[in-house]
């Protein structure tokens, strides 16, 4: 996408511009209708690595499906299995846990592939610490190929560019929809990072933007005055899930953990198990206007969402997953063009 000689990085959606942004949607399109980019290999000869410092599931498949697609080989690592541990504080001395710096293992996987998709891991720290991302900002600093985010404690830009074509797929033009975000109980409330992503990217597309959750479960107060700036739409947070609903085109549940008790895993299991009717059931789909279900999965059926609604006719996560595999066969393309 760049022409300067320093690589180009996504690491969150604001890492292109409007024009980027909608030329990648409209080829994303193109490639799920198998037309253009869809019949060629511009990956050809070239390799992909995949790091995980976290499980994975669709993105881990939906990104290697893509690379063999377009005639790339992924090089597919885990943390856990493959390799160890990384040091990305500066100027420390390691004498802990890890026995290599982040430094050292990107200057030296840059000469083997052409790009580096990282999904970091998430740790004990606070949320104050957690969510500066240095683990994936020191990737982007000492790579010497592009750097894709496949989620950070931040962000998760590869599922939100999959929510903006499934929005635009089933709702036209963005502009003055709304959108409900509900937080949802889970045993195991994940990462905030697809929700900072999409509150962002459906904003900036011009959508409303209504957040239900119970009290403690505010996003990142950073991550919402950033979206608020940069967009001219309404941001309602802290909702009812009924109030949340009213008048929405989509209703997008995600269980995630509260930020003030990130650290804190006693006092988040006691405040967690205070909102166990936090769930997306027919009624409260009823409640929009002809609503349908997003989540990016995984889904603990009955408890997050009820299995009549995801296996409605409301429910899109199956082409939200779909669409995984086409925005980032664009994304890819464009990225890593000769």
């Amino acid at each position: 996408m760049s022409s300067s000689t320093h690589p180009r990085h996504l690491v969150r959606l604001h890492d292109l511009n409007a024009d980027e942004l909608n030329d990648l949607l409209d080829l994303s399109a193109r490639i799920r209708a198998r037309t253009g980019i869809a019949t060629q290999r511009p990956l050809d000869g070239r390799a992909i690595g995949l790091l995980f410092f976290r499980g994975s599931l669709r993105t881990r498949v939906s990104l290697e499906a893509a690379v063999h697609s377009l005639g790339g080989h992924p090089i597919n690592l885990n943390a856990e299995s493959d390799f160890w541990e990384l040091e990305h504080t500066e100027g420390v001395v390691m004498d802990g846990r890890a026995p290599e710096h982040i430094r050292d293992a990107a200057a030296v996987i840059s000469k083997y592939v052409d790009a580096i998709a990282i999904r970091t891991a998430i740790g004990h720290r606070s949320w104050k610490e957690e969510r500066r991302d240095l683990a994936i900002e020191a990737w982007t600093r000492y790579a010497d190929v592009p750097v894709i985010n496949m989620e950070s404690a931040l962000w998760h830009p590869l599922q939100a560019l999959a929510d903006l074509l499934t929005l635009r797929d089933e709702l036209g033009e963005l502009r003055g929809k709304r959108l409900a975000i509900s937080w949802v109980q889970s045993p195991q409330p994940l990462s905030p990072a697809p929700i900072h992503s999409l509150v962002s990217a459906a904003m900036r597309m011009g959508m409303d933007v209504n957040i239900a959750h119970p009290p403690g479960y505010e996003l990142d107060p950073g991550v919402l005055e950033d979206a608020r700036q940069n967009s001219d739409s309404e941001l309602r947070t802290g909702l009812t899930q009924k109030d949340a609903a009213e008048g929405a085109r989509i209703i997008y549940a995600r269980s995630w953990r509260s930020l003030e008790t990130w650290d804190n895993p006693t006092l988040s299991a006691s405040r967690l198990a205070k909102h166990a009717d936090w769930r997306i059931t027919e009624d409260l789909m009823a409640t929009g206007e002809e609503a349908r279900l997003m989540h990016a999965m995984p889904v603990r059926r009955n408890v997050e969402v009820t299995d009549e609604v995801l296996d409605g006719e409301r429910s899109l996560i199956l082409r939200q997953a779909e669409n995984r595999l086409h925005t980032q066969k664009a994304l890819l393309s464009r990225f890593l063009r000769p």
